[in-house]
């Protein structure tokens, strides 16, 4: 029998017998080689040699089954192997991967079987590629529909965020900080005085007042693999088993940053005891930071909110007072050319006229404002224009 003809039975068969006729038929036609078969998604053979930290041929006695598609936002062709065999050559030492992938209950399947001269070969080359997928360079780690995607374009996507440009009302903007900087050097003192080293923080309060720009700001500041959470549903309608893939990770990429946005969205009634347990039972989760934010704080259940070591500190993020407002609008209104910027008597006026609105609309104020500026381009006409988008807002928010 060849891999071909294997391949080719294998994929006859009903979904549970797959693995298993793969794995016969490659011991009985391989007896010198020692076998290794994962299911395990970390084993991302391509990334890591697209890494140039293998090399890999496809043998050309088989049909190599290679899907090709289309990126339409980086505009490029990309193409990943469905089922293939490989030749595998990594530190100096040759091997062989056969992968296979089929659908399973509107999931895809996706199995893969190395073949070495001995076991610890194997084992080793698994480790190695398993070890390097797992580590987070330059990208964010996005849990959705039951797994993980390294996400660079979302990384890139919170370089612009610090806490140089963010507004925040009163004193909450240093308290954040004060509570969080020091944390990731301070594993020592935790031990020493007996104290787990994690830290659960929530932030609450109405849309657009600066919650999702302080857990960007946070991300920056304390550079550190960061894991977002935007749902634990899945293709298995298990939510426990997604639950557990995340903090699995997030003990395996600890020291992180594990974000849980809208989390009032994410725990249902079913789902709520499970992930309590994950946050704070038996299991370890030292040198973990738990960021979780909510616009409606009311939605959430007293263990959350209300249970001491789950989340220490919850911050409120209220709508921006008269100062706030005429920081904020100050700090833009620097960053506009000298012919676009508001004159002093303006920015007081629409700070004023702008009571209960959130930083939110306060942008949306200022981009509103440059559109019809950017069409006459005259000198002094930005207070007309943004006196004028203030009513228009202002009649939205009604």
């Amino acid at each position: 029998m060849t891999i071909q003809q294997l391949i080719t039975e294998a994929l006859k068969l009903p979904n549970k017998a797959i693995s298993n006729h793969i794995t016969l038929g490659l011991t009985a036609m391989y007896p010198d080689k020692k076998l290794v078969e994962t299911y395990e998604n970390s084993f991302q053979l391509q990334q890591y040699a697209y890494a140039n930290l293998c090399q890999l041929e496809y043998d050309s006695h088989i049909c190599n089954q290679i899907v090709t598609g289309w990126n339409g936002m980086n505009n490029r062709v990309y193409r990943y192997a469905k089922n293939a065999m490989y030749e595998v050559v990594w530190q100096a030492e040759r091997l062989n991967v056969l992968l296979m992938s089929w659908q399973e209950g509107g999931c895809n399947t996706r199995c893969c079987w190395i073949l070495a001269d001995s076991k610890k070969l194997a084992d080793e080359f698994f480790t190695a590629v398993c070890a390097w997928n797992a580590e987070i360079r330059d990208e964010i780690l996005v849990f959705e529909h039951g797994s993980w995607d390294k996400n660079s374009d979302l990384f890139q996507s919170v370089q612009n965020a610090n806490f140089e440009n963010l507004v925040l009302r009163s004193n909450l903007k240093e308290n954040i900080l004060e509570n969080l900087t020091n944390f990731f050097t301070s594993c020592e003192i935790y031990a020493n005085y007996g104290v787990p080293w994690k830290r659960g923080v929530l932030f609450t309060g109405s849309p657009g007042n600066g919650k999702t720009h302080t857990v960007k700001a946070l991300i920056n500041q304390l550079r550190k693999p960061c894991l977002y959470v935007k749902s634990f549903k899945s293709h298995y309608g298990i939510d426990s088993i997604s639950i557990k893939q995340v903090f699995k990770q997030a003990r395996q990429s600890a020291p992180c940053i594990l974000v849980l946005e809208d989390i009032d969205s994410l725990l249902t009634d079913e789902n709520r005891s499970f992930f309590l347990n994950e946050l704070d039972g038996f299991a370890n989760n030292q040198g973990i930071i738990t960021i979780a934010t909510t616009n409606h704080p009311e939605r959430l259940d007293p263990a959350i909110t209300e249970r001491p070591s789950r989340f220490d500190r919850k911050y409120p993020f209220e709508l921006p007072g008269i100062v706030e407002r005429k920081t904020y609008l100050t700090l833009w209104n620097d960053k506009f050319k000298p012919e676009m910027r508001l004159s002093d008597e303006a920015v007081n006026q629409i700070v004023a006229l702008t009571e209960s609105f959130s930083f939110a609309y306060l942008q949306e104020l200022v981009f509103l404002s440059m559109i019809p500026w950017m069409k006459e381009k005259k000198t002094g006409m930005m207070d007309q224009i943004m006196l004028s988008q203030v009513t228009i807002l202002r009649e939205q928010m009604s």
